[in-house]
């Protein structure tokens, strides 16, 4: 299975990129931003990116909170949008 099909790292790439950008997601489905069921489809969304080498690359340089994910990023507005509410 390539990167592009594994559903665990994916989640984590997600988690990832919404903790650069300052939002958990855990918090957001708690509070009633997102469901259990948009979380599964940002998952299913990443799986279908290009981008899985540079995600990587770009959350292991990483270190804390930058305000913004890649301009590739298929969350970025989402993300974008949920920060504002947090």
């Amino acid at each position: 299975m390539g990167v592009q099909g594994n559903v665990d790292l994916h989640f984590w790439i997600t988690r990832g990129m919404a903790r650069q950008m300052g939002v958990n997601l855990t918090e957001a489905i708690y509070d009633g931003l997102l469901t259990q069921a948009d979380l599964a489809e940002m998952v299913a969304r990443c799986r279908t990116c290009s981008g899985t080498q540079g995600c990587l690359a770009f959350l292991s340089g990483s270190p804390g909170a930058v305000g913004a994910a890649p301009d590739w990023c298929l969350h970025a507005g989402v993300l974008s949008e949920l920060r504002l509410l947090t």
